[in-house]
């Protein structure tokens, strides 16, 4: 996988090859943040780039923290709470140089608004 800059979203994060569907392509290991100091991190710009972590939150290092949200996703992530991890898991085949996109609701047909406008 490589980052690339988005014009209208930032970074976002490609395949650079195909990727299979049901392929676990990322296992990011996280830092949970205890949701006692939730109010100072969303105050900042770590707010943008942390899950909801089992009545916590988690901030996921590697990629798991850049890839960007869709509503028709290619991807998605599961919490490994035991091994403080999120796995990354293809939903289809991902072609090589296409964007890698989970749901940020969680569940990849959930429709619910996010705390941002949706390009």
């Amino acid at each position: 996988m490589y980052v690339r800059t988005i014009e209208h979203k930032g970074r976002g994060v490609f395949a650079q090859w195909t990727i299979r569907q049901g392929e676990v392509f990322e296992r990011s290991p996280v830092i949970v943040l205890p949701s006692s100091q939730w109010d100072s991190i969303e105050r900042t710009v770590l707010f943008n780039y942390c899950y909801e972590w089992d009545g916590d939150y988690a901030l996921a290092l590697g990629m798991g923290s850049l890839f960007n949200h869709s509503y028709q996703p290619n991807a998605v992530y599961t919490r490994q709470l035991a091994d403080l991890a999120m796995a990354y898991t293809a939903l289809r085949d991902i072609a090589a140089d296409e964007e890698i996109t989970v749901n940020y609701n969680g569940d990849p047909t959930d429709q619910d608004p996010v705390w941002f406008a949706v390009r």
